[in-house]
């Protein structure tokens, strides 16, 4: 059975079409289709507080065309979750109703917490030992997501308002860098040994540009070093060396930047990239909707 998911970001909206299948008793979320538009809701937000009529206008547009992707691919139901920069966005409310009214789709405004539960949902779906502590580092375009676990179980997670296109703009806030680091050496105990796991956009770009199989961490040190090449090179060269997006070329920078920052904090040697998403936890959760609803008929 088919579901749609639509995550409006910081940066990008997305929509994924999926489905959760069952393979030797174990489920995952099978991507079907995969569709990308660089909304980059966030540019404007962070620097004006709003979203101007001409980008409501391709908002607007961007949601017509998924909600007929998802008519073509006839899937069974569709949610959408938006996240930072529409949560902060002056009219995002506005906004909210006037794409239900033109497109049907009904955006759910959704808080980091939420965000990070959903990405989370789809992780233990993952073949890998879940009874070591774990840390969990997703980084969007305006917001970060840490969780902390301990045999299976989260025992702290936070989000914190700093992002890839804040930075970028120069918009994060003074004292949360501060705050970010504090939270992180109240719930990280000391002298012990945390597996590291990233997810995100950029993390993914890089993973593939070191040329890393599947299951294969990164070393924190290869990427400080490709942290240290890009981050040289100006906008353009990014873009033709790496064969990089032109919404992914400028932020990808700060995402390593985030990412450093949080892993010398915490002493991690590696980084694992399961490559998974707040639209896939949408579909599983979709899923499990339905099976619930199935068993009460």
């Amino acid at each position: 059975m088919k579901f749609g998911a639509i995550d409006i970001g910081t940066n990008a909206a997305r929509l994924l079409i999926g489905e959760v299948t069952d393979t030797n008793k174990k489920n995952f979320v099978k991507k079907i289709s995969y569709t990308r538009i660089p909304l980059r809701l966030g540019l404007e937000v962070f620097e004006k507080g709003r979203i101007s009529e001409e980008k409501v206008e391709e908002f607007v547009k961007s949601m017509k065309a998924f909600k007929l992707l998802s008519e073509v691919f006839a899937v069974e139901e569709l949610r959408a979750c938006a996240t930072s920069a529409m949560r902060e966005a002056e009219n995002g409310k506005e906004i909210k109703k006037r794409i239900k009214k033109e497109t049907g789709v009904n955006i759910e405004i959704i808080e980091g917490a939420e965000e990070a539960k959903l990405i989370l949902s789809t992780f233990f779906l993952l073949d890998s030992d879940t009874q070591a502590p774990f840390v969990v580092i997703d980084v969007g375009g305006g917001s970060t997501e840490i969780s902390i676990f301990k045999k299976g179980e989260k025992v702290a997670s936070q989000s914190f308002a700093v992002g890839t296109i804040r930075l970028l703009k120069g918009k994060v806030k003074s004292g949360i860098w501060e705050e970010l680091n504090e939270w992180m050496d109240t719930n990280f105990k000391k002298n012990t040994s945390y597996v590291t796991f990233a997810t995100g956009g950029n993390i993914n770009k890089i993973h593939k540009i070191l040329g890393k199989k599947s299951t294969e961490p990164i070393g924190v040190k290869e990427f400080s070093d490709l942290y240290k090449t890009i981050s040289s090179l100006d906008y353009e060269d990014r873009v033709s060396e790496y064969k990089l997006k032109p919404d992914r070329a400028d932020v990808i920078v700060p995402a390593f930047e985030i990412y450093l920052n949080v892993f010398k904090k915490i002493n991690t040697k590696e980084v694992y990239v399961p490559k998974i998403g707040l639209s896939d936890g949408m579909i599983y959760n979709l899923h499990k909707k339905h099976i619930r609803k199935k068993a009460k008929s």
